[in-house]
């Protein structure tokens, strides 16, 4: 599993982009992690799925709300990546007023959260394999800190948690 000290796993992540701009056509748009990260602070969090309960109503929202702290903090760009296509994570950044904010980056075959260790199987209530719930800062392709959850569990990978961490790499 990737820990406190790796570099992220080279790959690749997908966003809906319903304009064009900046080069990118109307999406999805395929984004090579490894040039994505460099020289920049990218907040990452992952969650089981988009539309789902706790990931609608505390863990993507949290996020939205501290967009504005977390970049003050010293934040790039945060990223939500799922298990879910690009049209879904699109769909769900509507509804959820995720534009400026946060990128709503698809991990549509599980790709990255194999290569991270951050997977979650969730076949047994349907919903295939997924990725855990966590959050990360990640400073130029390096990990600076990682909260995982407990399976069923919201207390570590919160929006708030991840600030507190930012102001402290930033101190």
């Amino acid at each position: 599993m990737l820990k406190v000290g790796d570099k992220l796993p080279a790959g690749t992540l997908y966003e809906y982009i319903e304009v064009e701009g900046e080069g990118c056509p109307i999406g999805p748009n395929a984004f090579d992690i490894a040039q994505s990260v460099a020289g920049k602070t990218i907040a990452i969090f992952g969650l089981p799925g988009a539309f789902t309960p706790t990931c609608s109503a505390k863990h993507l929202p949290g996020y939205v709300q501290q967009a504005d702290e977390l970049k003050a903090a010293g934040v790039d760009e945060i990223w939500c990546v799922s298990v879910n296509d690009a049209f879904v994570m699109g769909a769900w950044g509507r509804e959820q007023g995720t534009a400026g904010k946060v990128r709503m980056m698809a991990d549509g075959n599980g790709d990255f959260a194999r290569a991270t260790g951050l997977t979650l199987d969730l076949t047994p209530r349907g919903m295939g394999v997924r990725s855990q719930r966590y959050s990360m800062l990640v400073v130029d392709g390096q990990v600076k800190t990682l909260n995982v959850e407990a399976p069923g569990k919201f207390e570590v990978s919160d929006a708030q948690t991840l600030l507190e961490q930012a102001r402290a790499l930033k101190a």
